[in-house]
């Protein structure tokens, strides 16, 4: 059978006996990186003698290999570089080659960045979506991020440490000024979970600089009647002391909604009072 073993993302503690077990006893361990996980597993007491690489760049040759072996009757157990396969890695399309064959499949679960950041952000769990990376180019990762932007979830992205605030800055841009946590080193010493509105936080590593390690940005679901109440009462208070022109120019910043779209707002919400 097919054994997707999870693996420790940062404490070499996570590791379960059940997962050292299935890698010993696997004939072959299909891992992204033979030298990342010989290195794992000569901590952890795993026989690294038995390691053939599956990453995307090779899935669609060695996909029908693995099945072979799998077909011989051999036990293959499949890895990520770290914590669970399938999550971000191409390993999807073997269970489904597997299925299709008739051949079994079954998992050992263990740590996974993206759970153990919506556990740590304190945001709504009931209801959330893992949308991978955000794209490295602010086009593509505008129209990335507007294809969730309605959706009634918990947004879950990784990201890389050094493009944080560009990202930061398109989120709030395309989503609004929501509340989300910046989670990073999960499980290891510098292990940081950083909650606040998303352009407090764009403000914070302005000032602190760039975080180091690895990120997951866990994001608070879009709540329409909240915005507008909240929107609402932010240009009141910045029309106390601005001009329209120029609370359009602030609200906008602030909110991520266009500055056009505000000033039409503005407009509506003076004339309104009894100024």
């Amino acid at each position: 059978m097919l054994i997707l073993v999870s693996t420790p993302i940062g404490n070499l503690s996570d590791i379960s006996k059940r997962a050292i077990d299935t890698l010993n006893n696997a004939d072959i361990i299909a891992c992204e990186d033979t030298r990342t996980s010989s290195s794992l597993f000569s901590l952890i007491g795993v026989k690294a003698n038995k390691l053939i690489a599956y990453h995307e760049h090779n899935a669609d040759d060695m996909c029908p290999k693995i099945i072979s072996y799998l077909e011989k009757g051999l036990t293959v157990a499949l890895v990520s570089d770290a914590g669970t396969p399938l999550i971000s890695d191409p390993g999807y399309r073997l269970v489904r080659s597997c299925r299709q064959k008739g051949l079994e499949v079954t998992t050992v679960p263990g740590a996974n960045a993206v759970l153990s950041a919506l556990q740590l952000s304190g945001l709504p769990s009931d209801t959330f979506l893992f949308a991978g990376f955000l794209p490295n180019k602010q086009a593509a990762r505008k129209k990335h991020l507007n294809v969730f932007k309605s959706v009634p979830a918990t947004l879950i992205f990784y990201e890389t440490a050094n493009r944080l605030t560009d990202s930061l800055t398109d989120i709030l841009e395309v989503l609004g000024n929501r509340e989300m946590a910046v989670v990073r080193e999960i499980t290891k010493k510098f292990e940081e979970t950083k909650t606040d509105t998303v352009s407090n936080l764009i403000s914070y590593y302005e000032e602190n600089g760039q975080p180091k390690g690895e990120l997951v940005l866990v994001i608070d679901r879009n709540s329409k009647k909240e915005e507008v109440l909240d929107l609402d009462e932010l240009i009141l208070k910045t029309l106390e002391s601005s001009s329209v022109k120029d609370t359009a120019e602030i609200v906008s910043k602030i909110s991520g909604y266009s500055k056009k779209e505000i000033y039409k707002k503005t407009l509506d919400i003076k004339n309104g009072k009894k100024i």
